[in-house]
């Protein structure tokens, strides 16, 4: 297990003095980040190896949204290597201990020249350590979009959208996203499944479908082809 310690920082709060939930999916994202760069597998061994771990899916749980100020530790660890896939899990508690998020992913190793997914050697797995599983609810990975979605806005996507895979960062699609909730929706659990890639230059439309404790979000393009689906759940 990989452990890293922070602060909630004021820019990454609201109106509400507390952490927005894309804020809390980029230090999930930093804590493996900086797992990969301390085991030595990091960004620049898999640029030179023409590699990359593509996120696939996300199933989170927010128990409470910490306040600005407030001290965090950030815990990641891989659950298991099957084939090509990487399964990873997250949990973010206080410095007392108090859990504040948990979550599942689902990571893809590609040859970024080819596109293709690719199993990782034997070597780069060795280096992990894997955990079990955290308890969470079984979901499926895949989200299916209701009918009745409707379009209520669209993005163009901006230099500041894009990652070093050269494509808008995963959390970006989170918080474009959260442009069709309303301020009293309180996000409890979300989904993401991601479809595929946008770039620079691209222009993204937001569907959304309304229902009591569910609010779905579809990022498309101008054709209709799926970029990403997050599924809000609360109240």
């Amino acid at each position: 297990m990989y452990k890293m310690q922070g602060r909630v920082r004021y820019s990454e709060c609201g109106i509400d003095n507390q952490i927005k939930i894309p804020a809390i999916i980029n230090y999930f994202q930093d804590c493996t980040t900086e797992n990969s760069e301390t085991i030595g597998v990091g960004h620049h061994y898999l640029v030179e190896r023409k590699r990359a771990w593509i996120l696939n899916s996300w199933q989170v749980e927010i128990m409470r949204r910490p306040q600005a100020g407030e001290s965090i530790e950030v815990s990641t660890w891989a659950t298991d290597f099957k084939g090509v896939f990487g399964p990873r899990d997250f949990c973010m508690e206080t410095a007392e201990g108090e859990e504040l998020a948990r979550a599942h992913s689902l990571w893809v190793y590609i040859d970024t020249e080819s596109g293709k997914p690719v199993k990782p050697t034997q070597e780069e797995i060795a280096v992990y350590e894997v955990g079990a599983p955290i308890s969470m609810e079984e979901v499926s990975r895949k989200i299916k979009v209701p009918e009745g979605a409707l379009e209520v806005d669209t993005f163009p996507v901006h230099r500041y959208h894009i990652d070093t895979n050269a494509h808008v960062n995963n959390s970006k699609y989170i918080e474009l996203a959260c442009e069709g909730l309303s301020e009293e929706f309180e996000v409890q659990k979300l989904r993401v499944e991601y479809k595929k890639a946008a770039v620079l230059g691209d222009r993204i439309v937001l569907k959304r479908l309304v229902e009591k404790e569910r609010i779905v979000v579809e990022l498309c393009d101008k054709e209709g082809s799926t970029y990403a689906i997050v599924e809000f759940m609360g109240e």
